[in-house]
């Protein structure tokens, strides 16, 4: 069945058809279509535009439609252009002449919008929730591993000495962000465009503040045109499912990195790793990989659309039909990605000992070494240049500063006492840094209290 037909004389083709059709992707939101024409239904009954019998009877049958879908007695099936047909057409044959009042006030313009609108919305709650969780597990490592001391990098060489709490605090950071851009986009688009027809309104005394408040939309859109040809919250949630991906991404290539029998820094799960058809050694970190690998598919969907959008005039056009695989596709990409990074995060184990010792050889803490010589009246400049003699000694000698003997650092510079090694451990750089955002303890107790918090307020 079409919703149109009466002024053609000749069939569609079927290459026509099947090209023009979105059904195969657009019965993605059945239950949004059905929920969406219930309340319109109910709308126009309030209005008297239909009688309470025949809305009555459109609700009975749209509610029997949605159970056989989803109890799989209805088959959504490829005969019909698109999920609007097929519910109308099934409403009709089950209940006659009431079934094709369904469509009174309403063009299927306004219709997809809603249904693409309750779909998103539907979607955001759930990858908010999908992000909550990840948060969760990060919290949790982050409080057990407040003293567990590895190197900070910068340009991938080792900077400063940092904690694990504070590198996955980063995280915790970014993950916050997203959950709130997330936010952002669900208040912007959650405006009902239902009643805006096909571009013009409809000459029926709807009542949209009704229908919306039906849907738990805040409000009606106010510009009709707009309504139907807005594309701007999808662009939003791509760009947001876009960023989402890089933070999952930047964390997958440290975890990879930090897999490496070079830094041994983590151990990925067996359940979370494959192995090699050749290689028996071999333990590979495929999901942090594909992951990463799959960044590129949901960019490819934001930039899609928004060349798509580019240049299309008011008001609808059928380009506009590419919004639905590339936003399922991008969502449904973003959803799976984060279950299974929340799931590897959460099995995965830390070598404690190997951070230590990786932030300890790559002399992280030189800057702290400047710093005590500071303290004892040496200006900064100078106190550089003592330490950077001094890690070129220790790299001709194949030691740390930890290790280099008190009489090699007196032969530069005289004012080095016993107290150097206790200035430049790992837990004195660390806990020195005090300041809110700082890795020392006692910052990020304080942190996690705040990330605790909002974890349990949001």
């Amino acid at each position: 069945m079409k919703l149109w037909g009466g002024r053609f004389t000749k069939e569609t083709n079927e290459l026509v058809h099947n090209f023009n059709a979105s059904i195969s992707y657009d019965k993605k939101f059945y239950k949004q279509d059905i929920l969406g024409s219930i309340a319109h239904v109910t709308m126009l009954e309030k209005q008297g535009i239909l009688t309470a019998e025949e809305k009555d009877a459109i609700t009975v049958g749209l509610q029997g439609i949605l159970m056989d879908i989803e109890n799989g007695t209805l088959a959504i099936t490829a005969e019909y252009e698109d999920i609007h047909s097929f519910v109308e057409a099934n409403l009709i044959d089950r209940i006659g002449e009431p079934g094709k009042k369904l469509h009174t006030g309403r063009s299927r313009n306004d219709q997809v919008a809603l249904d693409m609108k309750l779909y998103t919305r539907d979607e955001i709650v759930i990858l908010n929730d999908l992000l909550k969780e990840l948060m969760v597990i990060l919290h949790r490592i982050m409080s057990e591993n407040i003293d567990t001391y590895m190197p900070g990098f910068t340009h991938l060489q080792k900077a400063q000495p940092v904690t694990l709490a504070h590198h996955f605090g980063a995280y915790f950071e970014m993950f916050r962000r997203d959950r709130s851009r997330l936010r952002d986009i669900y208040d912007r688009m959650n405006y009902c465009p239902l009643g805006s027809g096909a571009l013009a309104g409809t000459t029926y005394p709807l009542n949209r503040d009704y229908t919306a408040s039906l849907l738990k939309f805040d409000g009606p859109t106010l510009n009709s045109m707009d309504s139907v040809s807005d594309r701007d919250y999808l662009i939003e949630l791509l760009s947001a499912l876009s960023t989402i991906m890089m933070h999952m991404s930047r964390f997958c290539e440290e975890i990879i990195l930090w897999n490496s029998n070079e830094y041994q820094f983590v151990e990925i799960d067996d359940s979370y790793s494959t192995g090699s058809s050749i290689m028996p050694q071999k333990k590979n970190p495929d999901i942090a990989e594909l992951i990463r690998g799959k960044t590129g598919r949901v960019y490819g969907a934001l930039i899609s659309l928004l060349t798509t959008m580019k240049g299309i005039p008011l008001a609808y056009n059928k380009d506009m039909q590419e919004d639905k695989e590339l936003t399922f596709d991008a969502i449904d990409t973003t959803k799976g990605c984060l279950a299974l990074f929340a799931g590897m995060l959460d099995s995965m184990k830390f070598n404690n000992k190997a951070m230590e010792n990786s932030a300890k050889n790559g002399f992280t803490n030189a800057t702290d070494a400047a710093d005590y010589l500071v303290g004892r009246g040496i200006a900064f400049r100078d106190a550089h240049d003592i330490i950077g003699q001094l890690v070129l000694l220790c790299l001709d000698k194949e030691v740390s500063l930890d290790e280099l003997p008190l009489e090699e650092y007196q032969k530069i510079c005289p004012v080095f006492d016993e107290d150097i090694y206790e200035a430049i451990s790992m837990k004195t750089c660390v806990e020195k840094r005090t300041t809110i955002g700082a890795p020392g303890h006692d910052a990020m107790v304080q942190i996690l209290a705040t990330n605790a918090k909002y974890l349990q307020e949001s």
